[in-house]
């Protein structure tokens, strides 16, 4: 017969396991009380006990006794004599015995998750009935996303002397990037955007943000990436159209006149050419923040098996934060902040990269050098950023069919280097496409001298190659 793992009477409570670990393993307890809440334990005197435990190890620095703990216990004013003798009764219960380490940690993280989801869905409830003042019911999402990561993260940091054999092997690791099919985007971000990022374009009305993101989806779908494609500014049909427009190389006012054959033929087409798969999600503007992303994320998985590989956010503005109310007394620079933060922390949580887009100021949409000072509502912006840029039109540009990009902050690479560029625009098909190299030739600080190699493939003219 094989013994089970647990060395414990099927009886003993798992709060009974974790008290006493907490006590006589000082390895153990160091690992989990930072992982550890209070409210996780249903009794009272349990709580009691392990916040006890807890301020002990905080003060002293190490593990308490039965014999600190039950003085500990009769020097509290807010227990009566009857509590007193309870939860001396259960400490002098507790015993030293031996345990499998990483069964007792991983039964430990499962309880603590378990006791997360619970509380989190009384709490969730509760805000759903009107419970909290403080709270509406657009908080419950990222209540429950936070209750389902609860996980031990036992990393307690790089020493800098002892782990640079680690370190070495990080800067010859191949970065797993998501590159781009425009030459300069790829020279900028050395190779494409890396996961756990928060990458932002920075353009007026009508100049092309969308188009950008919309020209970048498709691109990453043809890689045979999954994209996940979030709009709050249009609808799921128009983003649709958009994306139509640059895959089936068909103008965006000419879309509505294919024959459905025809339509069905692109498409089915199209289908062949990638083994990935592009969802686009509509929320109302201003009505989604990260706690819904997530909550999506979840959905996604579970009923379409599907995890994306970048994800397209159109647009951070009309973002809601879920750390503010749309209503509640906050300034601008704290609002939009925050929603960056969030997008970022999203980012991190789905390891993948985040590209999203912001408006200019007033005085930024008339300019033809925008800089981060014309960044919309909120200067906090770049700093949470790991890419940003500004997307530029001007008429001179729209008769050459070019846009400007000017980089703003880079942390991947030399900002200075290929500063600005240009890269040509298809307005009718929705696309970008890289200009020949004597359209950069003239442009001021753009930093070529320092990078370009003109033996390195020719840029593309066009999308020919995707016809169908």
């Amino acid at each position: 017969m094989i013994a089970s793992p647990n060395p414990y009477s099927l009886m003993e409570r798992i709060e009974t396991t974790i008290l006493r670990n907490l006590i006589f393993n000082e390895e153990y307890s160091r690992k989990v009380i930072p992982f550890i809440q209070p409210e996780y334990f249903e009794q009272r005197s349990e709580k009691i006990i392990f916040e006890q435990i807890a301020e002990f190890i905080v003060k002293y620095g190490s593990a308490i006794t039965i014999e600190a703990l039950n003085i500990e216990t009769e020097n509290r004013t807010d227990l009566n004599e009857n509590e007193v003798k309870e939860i001396r009764d259960i400490n002098d219960s507790l015993t030293d015995s031996v345990v499998d380490g990483q069964w007792l940690m991983d039964i430990t993280e499962k309880w603590c998750r378990d006791r997360a989801i619970y509380l989190a869905l009384m709490e969730s409830i509760a805000l759903a009935d009107g419970q909290d003042e403080n709270k509406g019911r657009d908080a419950i999402p990222s209540i429950l996303s936070d209750a389902l990561a609860v996980s031990f993260d036992n990393h307690i940091g790089h020493d800098y002397l002892q782990d640079y054999e680690e370190r070495y092997e990080s800067y010859h690791r191949k970065e797993d990037l998501i590159p781009f099919d425009l030459e300069f985007f790829n020279k900028i971000t050395k190779g494409g955007l890396p996961n756990k990022t928060l990458n932002i374009a920075l353009a007026g009305t009508g100049v092309g943000k969308s188009l950008f993101m919309c020209h970048v989806a498709s691109s990453v779908l043809l890689q045979g990436k999954n994209v996940l494609y979030i709009t709050l500014e249009m609808a799921e049909e128009k983003i649709a159209e958009r994306i139509d427009a640059n895959l089936l190389n068909v103008p965006i006012q000419d879309i509505t006149d294919l024959p459905r054959p025809m339509f069905e033929n692109k498409v089915t087409a199209l289908s062949k050419k990638t083994q990935g798969t592009l969802i686009i999600k509509e929320y109302p503007t201003a009505s989604a923040h990260s706690g819904h992303f997530k909550a999506l994320l979840t959905e996604l998985s579970l009923k379409k098996s599907f995890k994306p590989d970048i994800i397209f956010i159109d647009y951070l503005n009309i973002c809601a934060s879920s750390r503010h109310k749309a209503n509640a007394s906050v300034n601008s620079y704290s609002y939009i902040k925050a929603i960056a933060e969030e997008l970022r922390g999203l980012a991190v949580e789905a390891n993948v990269p985040i590209v999203s887009a912001t408006q200019t100021t007033r005085s930024g949409f008339a300019s033809s050098d925008v800089d981060l000072t014309d960044t919309s509502e909120s200067f906090g912006l770049p700093a949470t950023a790991d890419l940003m840029f500004a997307l530029i039109s001007t008429e001179e540009l729209e008769g050459l069919s070019q846009i400007m990009v000017k980089q703003l902050k880079n942390r991947y690479n030399d900002p200075t280097i290929f500063k600005r560029f240009v890269v040509g625009i298809d307005r009718a098909k929705m696309r970008l496409y890289d200009c020949e190299q004597k359209a950069q030739e003239d442009i001021v600080d753009n930093g070529q001298e320092q990078e370009y190699n003109p033996e390195e493939k020719k840029p593309k003219k066009s999308f020919a190659e995707f016809k169908f």
